[in-house]
């Protein structure tokens, strides 16, 4: 629902010759409004318009107010900051800072706190394991092979990230079978959380082209060759990655498999659908 304020309300204490012009503002779902600046400004009109617009929103008992500036309307970011505005998030093209008007404990939402990323083992039906070495990042020279790996873009369900991170890493099309486990980590990138989703994929085909940019080698390598690195050995995920290997391998272990909550599509519920489909035999056998 729009605010009552929009750019041709005026003030109603000043004379005509005193009248300021108020921000254009949109109420939202939590008690406060949102500005979306989108045409330019001058900053003294700017200013007035502000001051004169916060005045407006506590009289009328508003919380938070979110002040969204596109890139071209960075001359404003001072002005908005210096009238006691905080910055929330910064995305490409624009800025959102905001203020937390009553005299109590702010509700405003964080930021976005954590990150996902995916990490995808695919196996052949030969125990065949499809590795890379990484020319960039931790791993970079250590002659370690790895899974791919990657992070889940905005908008991106984790199985498609899963297949599209190999696909790009090494040219190779699978189709994603299951979640097999996650790990949750804090204070990683830029002091974020960080989500990390190991799935399982089935190969579609075999003939590997490696991505030259991030990827300095790629094969498909014995199972047991790869569980017995050295790192594999010491380092905690590594070992888990074997062990779910082993564990899927010998098909005694069941992860979660995306199923749409609607229409055949997303937003989707990641669930152990071989158990659930199961007949309780507990319950029969009390029947």
């Amino acid at each position: 629902m729009s605010s009552s304020l929009d750019p041709s309300q005026l003030t109603d204490n000043m004379g005509a010759e005193d009248r300021v012009q108020l921000l254009p503002a949109v109420n939202d779902n939590h008690g406060g409004v949102t500005v979306n600046m989108e045409d330019p400004m001058d900053s003294k009109v700017f200013l007035g318009a502000l001051r004169a617009s916060m005045s407006q929103w506590k009289h009328e008992g508003k919380k938070g107010v979110w002040i969204k500036l596109p890139i071209g309307l960075a001359n404003l970011v001072e002005i908005v900051v210096k009238e006691g505005f905080w910055y929330h998030h910064a995305e490409p093209n624009y800025l959102m800072l905001v203020y937390w008007i009553p005299e109590t404990i702010s509700t405003i939402p964080a930021n976005a706190t954590h990150r996902v990323g995916v990490g995808a083992i695919v196996l052949t039906e030969n125990r065949e394991m499809l590795v890379v070495q990484e020319n960039s990042g931790r791993f970079q020279g250590t002659g370690i092979w790895k899974i791919p790996t990657g992070v889940v873009d905005e908008g991106e369900d984790i199985f498609a990230a899963a297949v599209r991170e190999v696909k790009e890493e090494t040219g190779i099309d699978t189709e994603f079978t299951e979640v097999v486990g996650f790990r949750h980590t804090h204070k990683a990138f830029f002091q974020k959380s960080d989500l990390f989703f190991l799935c399982f994929l089935r190969p579609l085909s075999f003939k590997i082209q490696k991505q030259d940019l991030e990827i300095e080698a790629a094969q498909w390598m014995p199972f047991a060759e790869f569980a017995a690195q050295p790192f594999a050995q010491s380092s905690s995920l590594f070992k888990n990655i074997v062990n779910l290997c082993a564990a899927k391998l010998d098909k005694n272990y069941a992860g979660f498999c995306p199923v749409p909550s609607k229409d055949n599509k997303g937003p989707y519920i990641y669930m152990n659908t071989r158990d659930l489909h199961q007949p309780d035999h507990t319950t029969t056998n009390r029947l």
